[in-house]
């Protein structure tokens, strides 16, 4: 490996160059310039797969607002990545922009006033207008390479906002790796992945009954999923046996009445045992269907009878598969009722009821239905009024429709217990931080009722390679797909005429087509790791970082992101993805609700970093722990800049005493002559024991926690102590004792807080050192022989000194005649043992140590008269 020279741990003699007054304002600037060009964070590819440690960093819809939860999750992950590269790893930190899908489309759409009709005939000169139309359908049509330009023109400016927002936050990114999900690269892994799935068997196309949402007129996965509370109704109404007896049901979707299929019922439901295996007819549409048996349907929910409709729901879906029911389907995908009437309806007056829902919107079909129910005196009673759970794609404002269509799928395990197994076997080689978030990624995979469905019906995305020959009648023959070679990826089946084809033979009989989807957003955001570690183009750089070290993201798209990218890897190289995935929680608002645009209570982050600046903003979001939502709180970044500003200061200090970079001990602790000096380094080197344990566990919070209490402790007990002795007052041994102490503190100090506070640190480290502190080893602590609760005892001490000065309303200064402080023998001997720094802190004359019971107290405290004033 090339050696890496960056930052330096050797005394050079750097010249001390503290600035009179000390302030964060400005630093994000200057040191990200600083950083950027120096390569601070630069990863080198001269290196072996040991050496690194490699980051599938989440790249961000940068379509989507910015807000406080970016902040949040990025920075738990730096925090990750500055320690592992103290540490002396290589670190593979890239950055990537999620910029293709839906997000994208719907964000151009009303930003530029377009929409998109790959009927039009493609114009180079177009420019949108500089305003764009209040109303959607006065918007401009374009076709779809226009439309495609229009999104990534759009993109880049959004990515643009995402990178300045992200560096300003200091996250020490190699920016030099940076990726787009649309990009030719990332189009080309894409679709190389999805033929190797193909070739593999592990893809393949079905018609099928598919989760529709009418208005992005797109399929939509299970993992898409969200369900909405919505308001509805039960309606009574009866299908008539043979004998001309009823059989009520009830249902929410009466509009559906025309898709009916057949009843179903419980087997074990002995009021409709009788019935099983018979045929009933519809209200209205007078159509014959037979009453089936299944384990699925509920006895007690409504009339313990439903009737299956192709398709109303999920369930029905079930049902027609296993009960082999007919596919009687009447919604278009456009979200209305088929115009056509239905083969199965052949009475004339099933023909004039469905002529009555023709066209319509479910809703309006709805109360079509109701009415002619109601106008045939069919109706049992009033609609019984409820609220329940209806499915929506997650970034949709209409509930979904399930229509038959054929799609792409790519094997997951939801109908091949082997693969489940398999998968869930992946999971357990990858250490899930905190360890309880397994459980939601196997949770997932037993729930699966289906594979990946991965083609989607829109414009921006990588479309789907795939082209299909023509017969003589000009039908497409889906069973005997043309495919690309490798050399022609990335392609695009709808601008790219088929490999031994001409474009003149384009949807021309003996000629082709070309696929027109494209793949789910989530087909190529699961192959991040393949994208930016160089699968299938720069194999030595993927042998270096896969599998990759670390996988962060939020627990809300375990089912998606991390699952799905579990499975390509599965299929593809046979492995899981990841060694540790990280998982954060959510950021909650004041009310301890999520934050989300949709809600209207998320926070532009660019205010508080103006406000209170990125160490801060940093502060709060390192002490959150993995996996824990978390409350918005101005209140904990005030603490944050409150720390990092002391940090400052308390390093002038210590500074401006004669510290120097050759003052820090390492081997020879001779220097070391007081008890309390070598107490401080003592219990400091017990704080980089368990910080390093704690961030090798994952636990930053613990580090943040355990440096930033010593830190206080350090500067509101020690530097008060040893004032005295700082200045000289005890002699040379005892100064140089204590500039040793100090330089080796904050030398310490500035490391530990380094991941955490990473302005400031390399602020103050450029006062006394060379280099970057960024690039400086990880603390192993001073193997020193101290007391390490010595400080703290001595400092309670001082406190109990200082409070009676308090209560006696002088000065701090004033000096002491006599004190007592009581204490347990331990306690005691370690008093004795930094008496001459607690009296000369406190300004006493005499303090008596006393042995006995109990917590230790102060006592007996005399003062000396108040000063008069001059001339009096």
């Amino acid at each position: 490996m090339a050696e890496d020279t960056q930052g330096t741990d050797t005394p050079t003699t750097t010249p001390i160059n503290v600035p009179d007054k000390p302030a964060l304002e400005g630093l994000e600037a200057a040191l990200t310039q600083r950083w950027l060009s120096e390569g601070t964070y630069r990863f080198n590819p001269d290196t072996t797969r040991e050496q690194v440690y490699s980051i599938d960093t989440p790249p961000p819809t940068a379509s989507g607002s910015l807000h406080v939860g970016h902040m949040f999750s990025f920075t738990q992950t730096d925090v990750q990545a500055r320690y592992m590269r103290m540490t002396g790893k290589n670190v593979f930190y890239p950055m990537g922009w999620d910029d293709n899908g839906l997000p994208t489309e719907r964000r151009v759409q009303n930003y530029y006033g377009v929409r998109c009709d790959p009927a039009i005939p493609y114009n180079a000169d177009y420019r949108p207008p500089a305003q764009p139309a209040k109303n959607q359908r006065d918007f401009d049509v374009v076709s779809r390479q226009n439309f495609i330009e229009l999104c990534e023109e759009l993109a880049v400016e959004d990515e643009k906002v995402f990178e300045n927002l992200f560096q300003t936050l200091g996250l020490s990114v190699d920016w030099n790796l940076t990726y787009r999900t649309i990009d030719d690269t990332s189009r080309a892994v894409s679709q190389r992945a999805f033929l190797a799935n193909l070739a593999a068997g592990d893809a393949y196309m079905a018609e099928a009954p598919t989760l529709w949402d009418v208005t992005f007129r797109t399929a939509v996965a299970q993992a898409e999923l969200e369900d909405r509370e919505v308001p509805g109704a039960y309606y009574r109404y009866p299908f008539f046996t043979e004998d001309g007896g009823k059989v009520f049901i009830e249902t929410t979707r009466p509009e559906l009445l025309a898709a009916c299929a057949a009843l179903v019922a419980n087997p074990d439901d002995e009021r409709y045992q009788p019935l099983f295996g018979k045929t009933v007819r519809s209200p209205l549409f007078d159509v014959e269907l037979e009453v089936k048996a299944h384990p699925l349907a509920k006895a007690d929910k409504g009339s313990g009878i439903a009737m299956v409709c192709t398709f109303g729901d999920l369930t029905d879906v079930t049902w027609w598969r296993e009960l082999q029911l007919p596919t009687r389907a009447i919604m278009g995908r456009d979200g209305r009722i088929i115009a056509d009437t239905p083969e199965w309806i052949t009475t004339e007056a099933g023909k004039e009821a469905y002529a009555a829902i023709a066209g319509k919107t479910a809703f309006s079909a709805k109360e079509a239905v109701v009415e002619l129910l109601d106008a045939a005196g069919l109706l049992d009673g009033e609609p019984k009024k409820i609220t329940h759970p209806v499915n929506f794609f997650e970034k949709g404002d209409k509930p979904l429709e399930v229509v038959t269509s054929r799609q792409w799928y790519i094997r997951n395990g939801g109908r091949d217990e082997d693969r489940r197994e398999r998968l869930i076997g992946r999971g357990q080689e990858i250490d899930f931080h905190p360890s309880f978030m397994r459980s939601r990624y196997e949770n997932w995979i037993a729930g699966l009722n289906g594979d990946w469905l991965v083609s989607r019906q829109r414009f921006f995305g990588v479309p789907i390679p795939v082209w299909y020959p023509l017969d003589a009648q000009g039908n497409p023959d889906y069973d005997n797909p043309v495919l690309p070679s490798d050399d022609m990826l990335p392609v695009d089946p709808a601008a790219d005429a088929a490999p031994g084809y001409g474009e003149s033979q384009r949807d021309q009989p003996n000629g082709f087509t070309g696929d027109a989807d494209v793949l789910d957003t989530w087909a190529t955001s699961s192959l991040t790791p393949q994208i930016v570690g160089g699968w299938s183009r720069d194999e030595d750089l993927f042998g270096k970082v896969f599998p990759f070290d670390l996988r962060p993201q939020g627990h809300d798209i375990i089912r998606t992101w991390l699952f799905s990218s579990a499975v390509r890897a599965d299929a593809l190289q046979g492995t899981a993805p990841w060694k540790h995935a990280a998982i954060s929680g959510w950021i909650l608002d004041p009310d301890r609700k999520k934050m989300s645009k949709s809600k209207g209570n998320v926070v532009v982050p660019t205010d508080v970093l103006n406000q209170y600046g990125s160490d801060a903003v940093r502060y709060w979001a390192a002490s959150a722990r993995l996996g824990a939502d978390t409350a918005y709180e101005i209140a904990q970044m005030k603490i944050g800049r409150r720390l990092a500003i002391k940090l400052l200061n308390a390093s002038k200090f210590v500074l401006n005493l004669g510290a120097t970079e050759n003052s820090v001990v390492s081997g020879d602790l001779s220097v070391l002559t007081n008890q309390l000096d070598r107490a401080l380094l003592a219990q400091l080197a017990e704080v980089v024991a368990q910080s390093t344990k704690a961030f090798d566990n994952y636990d930053y919070a613990r580090a943040l926690q355990l440096t930033e209490t010593f830190f206080w402790q350090f500067t509101d007990d020690y530097v008060e102590l040893i004032k005295d002795r700082a200045y000289g007052a005890a002699g040379e041994a005892e100064q140089a004792s204590i500039l040793a102490a100090l330089a080796t503190t904050l030398d310490t100090l500035l490391r530990l807080f380094a991941p955490f506070l990473p302005f400031a640190t390399e602020e103050v480290w450029s006062w006394w050192r060379a280099g970057s502190v960024h690039r400086a080893e990880w603390p192993a602590g001073v193997a020193v022989d101290g007391d390490t609760t010595m400080l703290a005892t001595v400092g309670t001490a001082l406190s109990g000194v200082r409070k009676a000065k308090s209560e006696a309303k002088v000065k701090q200064r004033t000096e002491v005649l006599s004190a007592t402080i009581t204490a347990p023998e331990s306690l005691t001997v370690q008093l004795k043992a930094g008496l001459s720094d607690l009296k000369a802190a406190s300004n006493a004359r005499e303090i008596n140590l006393v042995v006995g019971d109990g917590e230790l107290s102060v006592t007996d405290v005399a003062l000396a008269a108040p000063e008069e004033p001059a001339g009096v």
